[in-house]
């Protein structure tokens, strides 16, 4: 993953942002120092926007699609008030065994449930609504995980999905995984049911408000 800006305003925008808690420092260290793909994890500054969307939005109730080692499901669960629920998807068990051992030395961890299994077969059964939902995902299924999370969210609701900017590969996609993200961006701009912004943190977050 490349980085969109350069490394130096990344390092100071990430300095002078909401700081991570202890664990999430853990955490991330953790998943640098034994995890496959390290790169996926969200990060302080993706999580410190996470954690400030939550609030802003008001959420209680969020869906993740794609927990990977927890990161992102403990920073927004942090801004969670006591009664909020985080319903996360995951598929694999290694990453989801990771997840669990920090989650469940959190005191916001009870917040968040790990759902196993396919993401599009668990959306299947869920009813919502929910108040936010995020996706990070498998980036082949991105165009129907949106069609899927869409019909969950409260009018007003919030989809954040990432990597939409896929280290710049949207701009001359060659791979299935650069022509899928492009198709994605263009049904999200096309879609009149919402309204869209896409920001240049990290590899590329798009906020996708439910009309």
């Amino acid at each position: 993953m490349i980085k969109l800006i350069d490394p130096a305003l990344d390092t100071y925008a990430e300095n002078h942002s909401l700081q991570p808690s202890p664990l999430l420092r853990e955490l991330e260290a953790h998943t640098y120092g034994n995890c496959d793909l390290p790169q996926m994890v969200t990060g302080s500054l993706e999580g410190a926007l996470l954690r400030m969307l939550v609030r802003l939005t008001g959420a209680r109730h969020i869906l993740e699609i794609g927990l990977f080692t927890g990161y992102s499901a403990l920073s927004m669960a942090e801004a969670l008030p006591k009664d909020g629920t985080i319903t996360s998807c995951e598929i694999d068990d290694g990453n989801a065994a990771v997840a669990r051992s920090f989650i469940d030395r959190s005191p916001h961890g009870s917040r968040i449930t790990i759902r196993m299994g396919p993401a599009l077969e668990t959306l299947s059964g869920l009813s919502g609504p929910y108040d936010l939902a995020f996706l990070d995902a498998d980036k082949e299924n991105y165009c129907g995980y949106y069609d899927s999370v869409l019909p969950l969210l409260r009018p007003g609701g919030l989809l954040v999905a990432d990597n939409v900017l896929w280290s710049g590969k949207v701009l001359h996609p060659t791979q299935e995984t650069d022509h899928e993200l492009v198709a994605f961006n263009d049904k999200v701009r096309q879609d009149p049911g919402v309204e869209v912004v896409i920001l240049t943190v990290r590899d590329g977050v798009s906020l996708i408000r439910k009309k």
